[in-house]
């Protein structure tokens, strides 16, 4: 069973930068498709970014530009690292792992796997 845990949120201003830890548990994360999900308060779950199997890479449009998704092979972690936080950033965000095919990337449904998340709440 693999396990992710996620590390990294906090309490952030408005402008600040924050890079979210994704530790899995298994050998070679690279086996797997990796994605980032969040879910604002009263809100659904909604893709971030994803690192492919194969090297690619995903971003959700509404915060391109100021995400960076990244992996440490040695380290079976993966990153987040997100840029110019706005109080709209404030959520919960989870790590997700799966073997997923490759239009439902960005579904979290698709998904075997899940953290238990880190919270991101950003001030103005």
């Amino acid at each position: 069973q693999l396990q992710l845990v996620e590390s990294g949120g906090g309490l952030a201003q408005t402008g600040d930068s924050l890079t979210l830890s994704c530790a899995t548990s298994q050998g070679s994360f690279r086996q797997k498709d990796m994605a980032w999900f969040r879910q604002a308060p009263g809100k659904e779950t909604e893709f971030v970014a994803a690192r492919r199997r194969d090297g690619h890479l995903y971003y959700e449009d509404f915060m391109k530009g100021r995400l960076t998704i990244s992996g440490d092979n040695a380290k079976n972690t993966m990153y987040l690292r997100i840029n110019g936080l706005k109080p709209d950033d404030t959520a919960v965000y989870f790590c997700a792992a799966g073997v997923v095919i490759l239009g439902r990337t960005r579904d979290g449904s698709g998904y075997a796997y899940w953290g238990q998340g880190t919270q991101v709440t950003v001030s103005s």
